[in-house]
């Protein structure tokens, strides 16, 4: 069983009823704005920023419990915008776990998965568990966003259903192609990493 206990400030959380305790690192990557720092503001503060600001690089901090080992996360989010591509390679160091996101409202941010973003985590951390996520979900029925679209010519890549097909596997047959090459990403995404047994 996965939960977290969303507070950030909450560092002297007692070790009572845990086996262990153990620390990972997950690094957060994908396009400027494409709601990397929400997600990880609502997740590690369970609050939702009022306005949006460039993040450079910024940490936070969340406890989780997985199966009754209390895990201290290190959310490592990072900046998208090409002007970092020199600096980024800087947060991978010692990552247990990455995290490619794109927004559903930026048909962009998904194609530069393939081109850019799967490249430079496999290449910074070969044999890393990738997890990939859509943010901006809430904007799907937006009707600013879909005329905005509408005027570069774009749609929402997942609005019907034969879309969300394809795209899943589009997404598939490109990250099963990464993982070959690598020949070591883990199928375990969604536990994070894998967190030691408990004793018996």
């Amino acid at each position: 069983m996965l939960s977290a206990n969303n507070n950030s400030n909450n560092n002297s959380a007692t070790n009572a009823g845990y086996v262990q305790t153990v620390q990972r690192k997950l690094v957060v990557v994908g396009d400027g704005a494409c709601g990397k720092t929400c997600l990880l503001i609502v997740y590690s503060k369970n609050e939702f920023p009022d306005v949006y600001v460039p993040t450079v690089f910024e940490n936070y901090m969340a406890d989780v419990s997985v199966d009754n080992v209390r895990v201290q996360l290190a959310l490592w989010d990072t900046a998208g915008q090409e002007d970092y591509d020199r600096l980024r390679p800087l947060s991978y160091t010692d990552t247990h776990v990455t995290m490619i996101c794109f927004a559903i409202d930026s048909p962009t941010s998904l194609a530069n998965i393939a081109e850019k973003w799967i490249a430079e985590v496999l290449h910074y951390c070969p044999g890393i568990p990738i997890i990939l996520v859509g943010c901006k979900k809430d904007l799907r029925d937006d009707p600013n966003v879909a005329r905005a679209l509408a005027k570069t010519g774009e749609r929402d890549p997942f609005r019907s259903k034969r879309d969300k097909t394809w795209h899943g596997e589009l997404a598939r047959t490109r990250i099963s192609n990464a993982r070959r090459e690598a020949g070591k990403v883990s199928d375990k995404c969604l536990r994070l990493q894998r967190v030691p047994p408990s004793p018996a």
